[in-house]
């Protein structure tokens, strides 16, 4: 089941409470892609980067069995750079520097060989890019996730609108719920938003877990508690990444393994926090993944 993963490759520059990095590898595209690749073995990325990525970089995704044919290489321009302050809370950050480079005018190319795409996850972009990845697919995917955020929704909501209605899933975290929506309840917004297309929406409340609505069924998933969080860059996307890649391994779409994606992302997002950047996520191994699953069923069972 082969699964394309559309967002930026970048270099972000990170400061916590617990230290802080110089430039290392980010972007959405990135943290999606090497959480997929722990249930999907056919992972095919596009985006875009300058000729100051390195190679060696990108030989750590393929060495995670992603196809980087679609990542394109501009000689003489920058990657997409991001670095940002986190709070005490780590739950609010402030954002020190946006370099968009070659994010700023990026066309998204569709290899040929990425044509037998049947799971498509759209990375926060560009809406207007959105829909640019989707026409451009010679037949319509099984199934398209769609990440977005309130920064779009300031400044092209005609055009993220029209985008949700393309897409089967849409996850956001709550606050851009409740912008998005207009309701300050979570219940009623998640109506109003499967009324613009979706038919399924995630919700993601960091600490506090996630929900999954379809039609009149919710899901709650539940955040694993953890000691320490060294950096939570790249949770979110981490958490659509593992999500959509078990999707793509089971083969199946019903909301039983919605619910059961949202605990294998919400899985790989609690080992992205634990280190900077990648460096978690990069060499998970097998058992690991599956202790810290048994870990999040023992989070919400119970009988009576």
């Amino acid at each position: 089941m082969s699964l394309i993963i559309i967002g930026s490759v970048a270099f972000d520059a990170i400061e916590t409470p617990f230290g802080k990095t110089d430039k290392i590898v980010g972007g959405a595209a990135t943290y999606a892609g090497l959480a997929a690749s722990y249930f999907c073995k056919k992972v095919k990325i596009v985006g875009v980067v300058g000729d100051d990525f390195h190679q060696k970089d990108i030989d750590a995704l393929q060495k995670h069995g992603i196809d980087t044919e679609g990542l394109q290489i501009k000689k003489g321009e920058k990657s997409f750079f991001w670095s940002g302050k986190y709070h005490n809370d780590m739950n609010s950050r402030d954002t020190l520097v946006t370099e968009l480079n070659v994010l700023a005018d990026f066309d998204p190319i569709i290899p040929e060989s990425y044509q037998d795409c049947e799971y498509l996850m759209l990375a926060n972009l560009a809406p207007k890019t959105q829909q640019t990845v989707i026409q451009r697919l010679k037949n319509r995917p099984k199934l398209i996730v769609m990440d977005t955020m309130n920064f779009w929704m300031d400044i092209a909501m005609e055009d993220l609108l029209e985008t949700i209605k393309m897409v089967d899933i849409l996850t956001i975290n709550d606050a851009e719920a409740r912008q998005l929506s207009g309701e300050f309840s979570l219940v009623k917004a998640a109506a109003k938003i499967l009324q613009m297309g979706p038919q399924y929406l995630i919700i993601k409340k960091g600490e506090h877990g996630a929900l999954l609505f379809h039609k009149d069924q919710v899901f709650s998933a539940p955040a694993l508690p953890l000691a320490e969080v060294f950096d939570p860059t790249g949770a979110g996307d981490t958490f659509a990444g593992g999500f959509i890649g078990y999707l793509a391994k089971v083969g199946t779409i019903n909301f039983n393994n919605m619910k059961n994606a949202i605990i294998f992302g919400s899985a790989l997002a609690s080992f992205c926090v634990e280190k900077f950047g990648t460096e978690r996520i990069l060499n998970l191994t097998k058992e690991e993944i599956e202790v810290r699953i048994k870990e999040f069923v023992k989070l919400s069972s119970f009988s009576i």
